[in-house]
């Protein structure tokens, strides 16, 4: 992968985000397949997903939890190499954050996510116990 080509890795990243927003099935399957390696992983405090079915299951249960809610990039990216990192946030549309976090990236020599480790920055997630 030509590392220097930061759009190319931009674009891949914003697809990766439009995958966590992505509440039709198929569509969200195209995408995983456009962004993801076979041999894919994810992880990140709360949840964790292997290969493109993994993935895909980790992401319908992050709707079922959120529904209506949105993620968004916050940053530009850093890149180097096969590496990338960027900050992102959860919440409801047009409302506050509920999560930010950091992921950082490892790409694959064909230009798709290897893995993706997140981490939280802020979490303003409300009390499920009422």
């Amino acid at each position: 992968m030509d590392t220097n080509a930061s759009g190319t890795v931009v674009e891949l990243v914003d697809r990766y985000i439009a995958m966590w927003n992505e509440a039709d099935a198929g569509r969200r399957r195209g995408l995983i397949a456009r962004v993801w390696a076979d041999d894919a992983s994810y992880l990140d405090p709360l949840l964790s997903g292997e290969g493109r079915d993994g993935i895909d299951a980790m992401v319908k249960a992050v709707h079922a939890q959120y529904p209506g809610h949105r993620f968004k990039r916050t940053s530009d990216l850093n890149v180097h190499h096969d590496r990338a990192q960027f900050t992102w946030e959860l919440g409801p549309e047009g409302g506050p954050a509920l999560v930010k976090g950091i992921d950082f990236v490892v790409l694959s020599s064909e230009g798709c996510l290897r893995s993706v480790t997140g981490f939280f920055t802020e979490m303003n997630v409300p009390s499920q116990s009422q």
